[in-house]
């Protein structure tokens, strides 16, 4: 089984929202914890559970990525929306502005391949 159909994604998750920021040179470990202090209570009640978080290793550095399924783009645009009128959401974006130089966000879709069929 591949990590991400451990965590679900094979289960119907239809999207697939994959994040980096671009962290201050050095600032990783202050963003991790705001992140994890902040953030991820308010993440877990309005997103659910996310598929995985990630730094990078080779390429582009100082980057955080996190990964979060979801079932359809109105179950996104739903919990996205739980998220950002979060009345705790605020202080993270307050804690967290100096942190972070860059933002990206992609909706990605399964890219469903016949050769793949039947493997785990």
């Amino acid at each position: 089984m591949s990590g991400l159909d451990a965590l679900g994604v094979s289960a119907g998750k239809v999207l697939i929202d994959h994040r980096i920021y671009t962290i201050v040179l050095r600032k990783m470990p202050e963003f991790i914890e705001v992140f994890d202090r902040l953030a991820m209570p308010i993440l877990l009640e309005t997103l659910g559970h996310p598929l995985g978080f990630w730094t990078s290793l080779v390429g582009p550095q100082n980057q955080f990525v996190h990964l979060w399924g979801y079932d359809s783009l109105a179950d996104y645009e739903q919990r996205c929306r739980a998220r950002d009128t979060h009345p705790d959401f605020p202080k993270y974006l307050a804690a967290s502005g100096h942190l972070i130089t860059a933002q990206e966000t992609r909706l990605i879709r399964r890219a469903e391949l016949s050769s793949m069929k039947g493997l785990a």
